[in-house]
């Protein structure tokens, strides 16, 4: 059954040292902002974080960075005009960095709640992203062998839940949350709206209640719990 926290730093209840945590967003879009600032105010350090990259600007993912919690990052895209936070961490050598393109990664998180051990793709072989990892020729073709992403909490962002934790997202909002939210031990998502079960069309549940353990509402106007 999942659970509805009354405010975000519950539903981080359990969040330790040494975690590995899928983190939703495509850059801003998606980012579930308030649930990192409650993660921030956990205190948990030593983590391992994966996202679509590696923050913007102060807030959020980037804020994490800067505190120093995180020691290592999987992710597609490192640098961007405003990541100097992960960049200064990085030119330090405080953070370890793993670098997956974009499919691939959406590939390995997705594999990891679709139950796959491993897969073959041809994206990355013959480049730095290859080396040490097994290849293989199919139908004249070369493939590097990668592995899933799994992690024991994945912190999401969505529109809406019903009172069972279906979930529906907003536009391009949806990015990772969906993939993240079947590859984690625990998925916490933080949501604007919550409606009665019945209310949402089923045809437009894009996450079953199955995979979401905890869900809190934030008031989308001023950030405050609800």
């Amino acid at each position: 059954m999942t659970k509805f926290a009354e405010h975000a730093a519950a539903a981080l209840e359990g969040i330790s040292d040494g975690a590995t945590i899928l983190i939703g967003g495509f850059g801003a879009a998606g980012q579930p902002v308030e649930l990192i600032d409650a993660l921030i105010d956990t205190g948990a350090t030593n983590l391992t974080v994966v996202n679509n990259n590696a923050g913007n600007g102060d807030v959020g993912l980037a804020r994490l960075i800067q505190l120093g919690r995180v020691k290592k990052i999987i992710c597609s895209f490192p640098r961007q005009f405003d990541s100097w936070h992960f960049d200064e961490k990085y030119r330090a050598g405080e953070i370890e960095l793993e670098v997956v393109p974009q499919g691939n990664l959406a590939e390995r998180i997705r594999a990891a709640g679709a139950g796959i051990g491993a897969f073959y793709t041809h994206t990355g072989y013959g480049t730095m992203l290859a080396e040490g990892k097994e290849t293989r020729e199919i139908d004249g073709r070369p493939y590097v062998l990668e592995f899933p992403i799994s992690a024991d909490f994945a912190l999401i962002k969505a529109q809406t839940s019903d009172r069972l934790g279906n979930l529906q997202y907003r536009k391009t909002a949806r990015n990772f949350g969906p993939i993240m939210a079947s590859a984690a031990k625990q998925t916490i998502v933080q949501v604007s709206e919550i409606v009665e079960t019945g209310e949402m069309d089923p045809e437009n549940v894009v996450t079953p209640c199955i995979y979401v353990d905890t869900v809190v509402q934030i008031n989308p106007q001023n950030g405050a719990e609800s």
